[in-house]
């Protein structure tokens, strides 16, 4: 008994910052897509197969009792392994669980698309499929991607992933089901908490892009090193400012008046850099050039490397950007909104043959 699974990546439109302070955020979920394959065993083992090798262990109603210390590598899909069994709650089948890579760019650097958010969604739909269970795997990913980085980041990521689309999200509150997960109680605090508070809006009117900047970024840092010199009162400002802008970008993405969008894009953009060093000499220039070719982009994510998100009127007025962007030295990519976790019709090959090993 098998399942093949695959879910997309994700750009912050806009209130990257602000939904770590109570603030709404638009994230779009974007290709290139991540596969999964997961596989039932008939016995309490569990395989996880990743680019950087193998990690195994056996099912116990605590989760995953691992053979050795979880790598770096695995360890946002060892936490929703584990979260998924504390739910489930008793002893369970094994299972084989492999993931594809996150999407990289010609020079081997992550694109900075939210490849951890992505496998923390697989993950916890794929072990939900092996215990046959109904528990809210939006949810638990949340819960698993919170508590793999130490209670931080605002699930953003995870929740574009999951639900596909553009989302409008509120960060969702994960430290009473983080300690109902430790203490007991697990499942009836989760089923009880509030829903999560994403909506998936319109499909965009505009053509989307993307540029890398060539260098990876460390949201954690970033993030830590803003919240540092950052005030309450400082924080309730530019949640209020950035809502705003939020607001105009969300109605600006279903067509209309391309000149007062783009403002409202700059605006964003120009808000977030209040904050501190946040945008690169290869994000200058890249928005430099979005702006000569009649288009309109911003920092994408907590800043600091990694790239833009491009918006332009038409798909023709795009691959004129985008081309000119890549006579440039970046990278690019021509973006779709795409669907949130799915099954899919045919496994990916390689992964198959990750799994086939542990036959």
């Amino acid at each position: 008994m098998e399942r093949a699974l695959s879910a997309p990546g994700k750009l912050f439109v806009s209130g990257e910052y602000a939904v770590l302070w109570g603030g709404v955020s638009r994230v779009a979920a974007v290709g290139p897509r991540t596969s999964a394959l997961v596989r039932r065993r008939s016995d309490s083992q569990v395989h996880v197969c990743v680019e950087e090798g193998t990690l195994s262990g056996r099912t116990t109603p605590r989760g995953v009792k691992w053979e050795r210390e979880v790598p770096p590598g695995f360890s946002f899909v060892a936490r929703t392994l584990d979260e998924a069994l504390r739910l489930y709650g008793r002893e369970s089948v094994g299972f084989d669980l492999a993931v594809s890579p996150s999407a990289v760019g010609p020079n081997g650097k992550k694109l900075g698309m939210g490849g951890s958010a992505c496998a923390t969604v697989l993950a916890a739909d794929a072990v939900r499929f092996v215990l046959e269970e109904k528990f809210d795997a939006l949810k638990v990913a949340l819960v698993s991607h919170a508590a793999a980085q130490g209670g931080k980041g605002s699930g953003g990521d995870v929740a574009a992933s999951y639900a596909g689309g553009v989302a409008r999200y509120r960060r969702y509150e994960v430290s009473g089901l983080i300690e109902a997960s430790s203490a007991g109680g697990y499942r009836a605090a989760l089923d009880s908490a509030p829903q999560v508070d994403v909506w998936r809006l319109p499909t965009p009117r505009l053509s989307l892009g993307y540029a890398f900047t060539g260098e990876s970024a460390s949201t954690r840092v970033l993030i830590s090193q803003v919240e540092a010199k950052m005030g309450e009162a400082g924080r309730r400002a530019f949640v209020e400012r950035s809502d705003a802008l939020g607001h105009e970008i969300e109605v600006g993405l279903g067509g209309g008046d391309f000149r007062a969008f783009s403002e409202a894009v700059r605006e964003q953009h120009a808000l977030l850099q209040e904050l501190g060093p946040l945008e690169t000499e290869p994000m200058r220039r890249v928005l430099g050039m979005a702006s000569a070719y009649g288009c309109v982009g911003k920092q994408s994510g907590a800043g600091g490397g990694d790239g833009c998100i491009l918006f332009a009127p038409d798909a023709e007025k795009r691959a004129a950007l985008l081309e000119g962007i890549r006579s440039r030295g970046f990278h690019t990519l021509e973006l779709e909104v795409e669907p949130g976790v799915r099954g899919e019709a045919q496994p990916d090959a390689r992964l198959r043959s990750w799994l086939d090993a542990w036959k």
